[in-house]
């Protein structure tokens, strides 16, 4: 009877380590190769770096890449060929991808306010101030010109008769035109704009450069002429390809990328440290100051619908293409955040 009880219990062993076994070699199968994770020079990627960096999703897949879009052209080719999973772009190239087409959704809104016009003029306070300047501009009809030109129709303004605007392929182009004293205005993004105002505090580019001021903030004439909070839905992250099979991995990336903005946030030197090691022209302390100023805050695409739809209502009314001719339907809105 003992032996008898010993074998019986022998057995149950073996059975639950056999069971455990194979639940190990299940999670083993569900891990990904590879996860891809993308974005641009901004703000809007650091935590994507500071994720991939700090192995915060180690337990999803056996590497996690980030990969650099470093204008409007790369993020769309990046998209078509599927060359991502988890992608950071401005709202309104996401809704005019997904409105033509594209199959992806967006998951969430987290640069709610990192554009400024950045001048050589400290008495330049608002738009019209800067009437028949040259401005450098980055990006053509997509963020932040659509700002600009929203903002400039809103005060009576024609951005393209009022303003001689010199457009370049992003902000960090449009910060080095400033820095060679190529233009004296432009419209920059964070961390761009932190840079800027660092390197005219600097030897010897101080003696080339004089200051630069941190002229109209975008946001705040964004809540002040359309009457609304002082934030811009102005980008987040998108999922596409086939992870957007996958519920669950979706609401871990997510999950994860809010820890990381908040890391970000709180270890904001750190963090510039990660950042500038990834993108080429930024230092640790500039990233650090941008953080400090930056609108930055994770919230689900569709408890950000209403402000996104305000927004995308703007480019319906005015420039519809941009949109690709409506507003998304709920087909766009990905996850809802967990509670």
């Amino acid at each position: 009877m003992r032996c008898a009880g010993r074998c019986a219990r022998a057995g149950l062993l073996a059975l639950f380590a056999l069971c455990a076994g194979l639940a190990g070699e299940v999670r083993a199968a569900d891990r990904l190769p590879r996860l891809v994770l993308s974005g641009p020079p901004a703000a809007v990627s650091m935590a994507l770096i500071h994720m991939m960096d700090s192995g915060a999703l180690e337990d999803v897949a056996d590497s996690v890449e980030f990969r650099i879009w470093k204008d409007p052209d790369q993020l769309r080719m990046l998209v078509l060929g599927d060359k991502a999973d988890f992608v950071a772009m401005p709202t309104n190239v996401a809704a005019n991808l997904y409105n033509r087409g594209v199959n992806l959704r967006l998951l969430d809104v987290s640069t709610w306010g990192v554009l400024w016009m950045v001048s050589r003029d400290k008495d330049a306070t608002n738009l019209a101030d800067f009437r028949g300047k040259e401005i450098a501009m980055p990006f053509r009809a997509d963020m932040p010109d659509i700002v600009f030109s929203l903002l400039a129709e809103r005060q009576g303004l024609d951005a393209k008769r009022d303003f001689r605007l010199r457009y370049v392929a992003s902000p960090l182009d449009a910060m080095q035109l400033l820095m060679s004293r190529q233009v004296d205005h432009a419209l920059l993004a964070e961390p761009a704009v932190s840079m800027a105002l660092r390197k005219t505090r600097s030897f010897p580019v101080s003696l080339v450069s004089p200051d630069l001021h941190r002229s109209v903030d975008m946001q705040q004439e964004w809540g002040r002429l359309f009457k609304r909070e002082a934030e811009i839905p102005q980008a987040g992250i998108a999922v596409i390809g086939k992870a957007l099979q996958d519920d669950g991995l979706q609401a871990r990336v997510m999950a994860a990328y809010e820890q990381s903005l908040r890391w970000c946030r709180q270890n904001a030197l750190k963090c510039g440290e990660m950042v500038a090691r990834r993108i080429d022209l930024l230092s640790p302390e500039a990233v650090a100051d941008s953080i400090a100023v930056s609108r930055l805050r994770h919230v689900a695409a569709v408890e950000a619908r209403p402000e996104l739809e305000f927004f995308f209502g703007q480019l319906l009314s005015r420039r519809p293409a941009l949109i690709g001719g409506r507003l998304p339907d709920d087909g766009f809105y990905g996850i809802r955040k967990a509670p």
